[in-house]
């Protein structure tokens, strides 16, 4: 299909109309909303939600962080009525349920910590401040299941992790909208043992073994598929911008490749703890990366080695933009290989999952010369655009 020149302008508008859309984005990286149970085995519980203050905004994934260094400016008022948002955000995302008794409303109280309910220090001023909720209370007689369900007003996702005798339970879950999780067998660990655990699903043991590092695994693999699409605005536009260099295979493979290894090796050193960098410097680089990559393809749009040693610096950093979706989660050694293999095969999935798009919707644009001056150069300038901005807005 070739173009008329009275189509050319239309089809170099809808390039720019679609990916300028993005421009209204602050495209941070997602935050959930983690709920931990903590059964030390006296006939006790400690539950605890996690609630980043983005979520007040009408769309989180969209908003600036609360860091130390904003906190401080907050006045006493305001941090209240935060509180009160947060308390609201738990009991209407998230249900819970001790079986068979059926559904509980903790209460809450909510105080400002750092992620992972750290003490919120003076010096770190770059850090990330959320409200974490806690509510502790006495297993009953007879409780012998625990269980939430995310629901469907929920805009996040819900991560569900539980803490049995100081250890962490290998099998984490991350729920969307109107999903439920497996339940919990605490026979043993209330006041005495009471009834069979009734409801929730499938029921799974406080000792966990190997089907629940399998279950991980899948639960990240949709976790690191969400995380690029619909939600990774910028990791989109940059894929996008690697597939338009070349259609043909070879170039196109060799670059998802390297994008991969490189992403992966930073992926894994930062969910491991060995390496790390702060989101300031994070951020701003994977937004000039989109714009690099699109320059290039105006600019230089030869295939070269040098295009693959650019892909790989750029994907070390991608990769540190995606361990922050890992990182606020706190894994458990137990289930850190199989959450970090899961995410990976997501991403991975979800990479091809917008190549495979482009390629569809291009498809009927055959002629290389046409191709070029009609899809090439106006999408390229309008991620290049779309990265510009993105770099300039972190910055500030």
């Amino acid at each position: 299909m070739t173009p008329r020149p009275t189509q050319a302008p239309f089809l170099v508008l809808i390039w720019l109309l679609a990916l300028c859309l993005p421009l209204v984005a602050h495209a941070h990286p997602i935050p959930d909303v983690p709920v931990r149970a903590f059964f030390p085995g006296d006939g006790t519980v400690r539950v605890t939600v996690e609630v980043d203050p983005r979520c007040f905004d009408a769309d989180p994934n969209l908003a600036q962080s609360l860091t130390v260094a904003g906190f401080k400016d907050v006045d006493a008022g305001l941090r209240e009525k935060m509180k009160r948002q947060a308390a609201e955000i738990a009991s209407r995302w998230v249900e819970y349920f001790f079986e068979p008794v059926g559904r509980v409303q903790p209460e809450f109280a909510f105080g400002f910590t750092l992620k992972g309910g750290d003490a919120v220090p003076d010096d770190k001023k770059e850090e990330v401040v959320v409200l974490t909720g806690e509510w502790k209370t006495t297993l009953a007689a007879g409780i012998t299941g625990w269980r939430i369900r995310s629901t469907k007003e929920a805009k996040l996702s819900v991560v569900f992790q539980n803490i049995v005798r100081g250890k962490v339970h290998p099998r984490l879950m991350v729920l969307f909208p109107g999903e439920s999780t497996f339940t919990l067998d605490l026979s043993g660990l209330g006041a005495s043992v009471g009834a069979p655990v009734v409801g929730g699903g499938e029921r799974v043991s406080t000792e966990g073994g190997a089907s629940d590092t399998w279950a991980t695994l899948r639960t990240f693999v949709r976790d690191g598929f969400v995380h690029v699409v619909p939600e990774g605005l910028d990791h989109i536009l940059f894929v996008l911008g690697l597939f338009l260099l070349s259609r043909q295979w070879r170039p196109l493979f060799a670059q998802v490749t390297t994008f991969t290894l490189a992403h992966s090796v930073t992926l894994a050193l930062a969910a491991l703890g060995w390496v790390s960098a702060p989101g300031r410097v994070v951020e701003p680089i994977i937004a000039a990366s989109i714009t690099a990559v699109a320059l290039e393809n105006i600019w230089r749009p030869r295939y070269t080695r040098w295009r693959l040693l650019l892909v790989f610096a750029f994907g070390l950093v991608h990769g540190l933009g995606f361990a922050s979706g890992l990182g606020a989660q706190h894994l458990p050694q137990e289930s850190l290989v199989a959450a970090l293999v899961g995410f990976n095969l997501g991403v991975e999935g979800g990479q091809l999952a917008v190549i495979a798009a482009a390629l569809a919707v291009t498809a009927l644009v055959r002629e290389p010369a046409q191709y070029r001056r009609w899809v090439v150069v106006p999408a390229s300038a309008a991620i290049a655009l779309v990265g510009a901005f993105w770099a300039v807005q972190r910055l500030l």
